[in-house]
């Protein structure tokens, strides 16, 4: 297929554009957890909005390697997140978009993709919805735990440490202050999330 005429063009330049989107918003997302003094949690959203912006350029080279021709606009009919709210509102709009990405929208695109006749591009729709799906369960486990105030708490002994001073500590909770540098909580890192469960 002519790929000037196909949806794949289309399907791309409108991922390029949320994941452009999305990689702001999550450095609107760190800010406004660093005004709260939940350093952790601004680091977070600082990872996933370079993880955003890599997913945007993935999709920019996709389209101008198979487009080399130079365009002033490609049209592009789409809905794009604007929710706001309390910081853990933000990470459950965050949450929901992130599914919707690694179950709908990256799949349909693939599978279009992948019907034009445009494999490379089908197989990174598929990879970056894999990546995707990792996002949806840190942000989902987040959010959970934030809600049932148990961040710091775990049913099993974990491995808590400051991301300041490099300190662990072993035990189901951790701690309020560090013993050693005496940071906040809000500096443990939050690795544990980041090892989604498949």
């Amino acid at each position: 297929m002519n790929f000037e005429k196909s949806q794949t063009k289309i399907n791309l330049a409108r991922a390029f554009a949320g994941e452009s989107q999305a990689g702001l918003r999550y450095q609107i997302i760190a800010e406004k957890a660093m005004t709260e003094d939940k350093n952790n949690i601004q680091m977070l959203f600082k990872t996933l909005a370079k993880n955003e912006v890599v997913h945007a350029k993935t999709f920019w080279k996709l389209l101008t390697k198979h487009s080399p021709n130079v365009e002033k606009n490609i049209e592009i009919n789409a809905g794009f997140p604007f929710q706001n709210g309390e910081l853990i509102d933000m990470i459950k709009y965050a949450s929901n978009n992130e599914k919707s990405e690694n179950t709908t929208i990256y799949p349909s695109f693939a599978k279009i993709a992948e019907d034009e006749g445009f494999k490379d591009v089908a197989e990174k729709f598929k990879l970056i919805a894999l990546v995707e799906n990792d996002h949806f369960m840190i942000l989902d486990e987040l959010y959970n735990k934030l809600k049932a105030n148990a961040l710091f708490k775990s049913s099993t002994p974990y491995e808590w440490k400051c991301s300041k001073c490099g300190y662990t500590h072993y035990s189901k909770e951790a701690f309020k202050v560090c013993p050693l540098c005496d940071a906040t909580s809000d500096y443990i890192n939050l690795d544990f999330l980041s090892t989604p469960k498949k």
